[in-house]
C-alpha cells in the first residue's frame, strides 16, 4: 500500500480541508534527528510544531528537553499547562507578558527571555518584577566576509564579539533583578539553507557553508568562554534541523534547536546530509475540472513566510506528477492544478499537499489528525484549535 491509497483509506471518513500529522514518519525524523545529535539533547522548537498535544509527544522521546518558544504570551501559556524549561527564542517589548512572568513564581523559574541590548535590560528592569528573570544572551552568528560587504544570515543581534559579549554579560550581572542563564547563536545561513542545489549556485552555498562554519565554531567558543568568565551558564545553544550533526560537534554548544525536521516540510528537501519522511500534510478536495487536464481543488493558498517566490508555495504532493498553473499559483479559494495526473482526478478526489514550511500550517487548522499506519487515532487541536494565535 503506498502514502497515498494508506492516508486515503485513513482518512475516508472524514471531509477535506483537514490536515493530518503522520505519527509513524514523525517518529522515524526524530530518531534521526537524535542520532545526529549525537547525545546532546535538542530543545524543541514550537513554532516549527504549533500544536501542543504533538509538542507533548516530542517531548516525551528520548532525544528532546526543553522548548524554544516564540513569543513570550506563549511561554507562559505552555508553562501554566505543565510543559518546563522553556526558551523564547526572541526578544520581547510585552510588558503585560513581562509582568505575568516576574508575578509567577513558576513561570520565573521555568521560562528564560531573549536579550540583546540595554535597551531590552532596562525595560525588564523597569517593571520592578518581585521574581527574578532569566535571561539568554543572543549572538549574531551570521557569516561576514569581504570586509563587510558580503553577509549571509539571519539579521538578529548586534552581539558579535567576544568583548561585546563579555561587556553585555558584566551589564546584567550589575542588575540584580535579572540573571544570565543561557547563549544562543542560531545559524541560519547553515541550518536553514539547503545544500543540495545544482549548478554554480549550489557551489557558492557550499563554500560559504563550509567558511561560516568554521569561522562561527571560533568564534562561538571564544565568545562562550568570555561570557563564562562573568556568569554560570546554564547553557549554550545553536543550530538548527539543517545543521543539527555540526553544531553538536562544537565543544562550547550543550543543546542544538530543532523542529522542522520533524514535520519534514519541503524546504526540507534540500539537504545533502540527511533525508526525511513528510509527516505533516494536508489534504483539498476537487470541486471542478475545466477542462481534461485540470483538477481545481477547493484553498489552497497557503504560503510560507520568507522572501516571496515559487519556493514559498505548497507542493502538490499526492499523486505525483501535479504542478500548479503558472497564471494563478495557489489560490485563495481554489487551486487549478495541471500535470499528468491531473487527467485522473475526479470531483470529490482529494489531493495531499506538503506546507512549505513547518509550523505555519497549523495557522489554517484548527486541528491535526493523528494517523498511525492507515488509521486515524485521534484528533488533537493546533495552537490556532485551542484559540491561541500568538503572531
Amino acid at each position: 500500500m503506498d502514502d497515498r491509497q494508506r492516508l486515503d483509506r485513513a482518512t475516508a471518513g472524514v471531509e477535506p480541508p483537514f490536515a493530518v500529522v503522520d505519527m509513524d514518519a514523525l517518529r522515524a525524523n526524530a530518531a534521526d534527528m537524535t542520532r545526529r545529535a549525537g547525545g546532546k539533547p535538542i530543545r524543541v522548537a514550537s513554532k516549527s510544531i504549533r500544536c501542543r498535544a504533538v509538542l507533548e509527544r516530542v517531548l516525551a522521546m528520548d532525544g528532546f528537553a526543553g522548548v524554544m518558544a516564540f513569543t513570550l504570551p506563549e511561554a507562559l501559556w505552555l508553562v501554566s499547562a505543565g510543559i518546563r524549561d522553556v526558551l523564547v527564542a526572541y526578544p520581547t517589548a510585552d510588558r503585560d507578558a513581562l509582568r505575568a512572568l516576574g508575578s509567577d513564581p513558576t513561570a520565573a523559574r521555568e521560562i528564560t527571555v531573549m536579550t540583546d541590548s540595554p535597551e531590552h535590560l532596562d525595560l525588564i528592569e523597569g517593571l520592578a518584577l518581585p521574581h527574578p528573570i532569566r535571561i539568554c544572551l543572543d549572538l549574531d552568528a551570521g557569516y561576514v566576509a569581504l570586509g563587510g560587504r558580503f553577509r549571509a544570515g539571519a539579521l538578529r543581534s548586534p552581539i558579535r564579539t567576544p568583548e561585546h559579549a563579555a561587556a553585555f554579560a558584566a551589564a546584567v550581572a550589575g542588575r540584580p533583578g535579572l540573571r544570565l542563564v543561557g547563549l544562543m547563536a542560531y545559524e541560519a545561513q547553515i541550518a536553514g539553507v539547503g545544500d543540495r542545489v545544482p549548478g554554480v549556485y549550489g557551489r557558492m552555498v557550499r563554500l560559504m557553508q563550509d567558511r561560516s562554519r568554521r569561522e562561527l565554531a571560533v568564534r562561538r567558543g571564544n565568545v562562550v568562554r568570555a561570557v563564562r568568565e562573568v556568569a554560570d551558564l546554564e547553557f549554550v545553544n545553536g543550530g538548527g534541523t539543517g545543521s543539527i550533526e555540526k553544531t553538536a560537534a562544537e565543544r562550547a554548544v550543550t543543546e542544538v534547536a530543532a523542529g522542522s525536521g520533524l514535520f519534514h516540510p519541503r524546504l526540507f528537501d534540500f539537504y545533502r546530509d540527511f533525508t526525511g519522511r513528510p509527516a505533516a500534510l494536508f489534504a483539498l478536495p476537487v470541486v471542478r475540472r475545466p477542462s481534461p487536464g485540470v483538477a481545481t481543488v477547493l484553498g489552497g493558498g497557503y504560503p510560507a513566510s520568507g522572501a516571496p517566490g515559487p519556493s514559498r508555495l505548497p507542493q502538490p504532493y499526492l499523486p505525483a506528477g501535479l504542478r500548479y498553473h503558472r497564471d494563478e499559483g495557489a489560490g485563495e479559494v481554489q487551486t487549478p492544478l495541471l500535470g499528468p495526473a491531473a487527467a485522473e482526478l475526479r470531483v470529490g478526489d482529494r489531493v495531499w499537499f506538503r506546507h512549505a514550511k513547518a509550523g505555519e500550517l497549523c495557522e489554517r487548522f484548527a486541528s491535526l489528525l493523528v494517523v498511525e499506519g492507515d488509521r486515524v487515532v485521534e484528533e488533537v487541536p493546533t495552537y490556532r484549535g485551542e484559540g491561541r494565535t500568538f503572531l
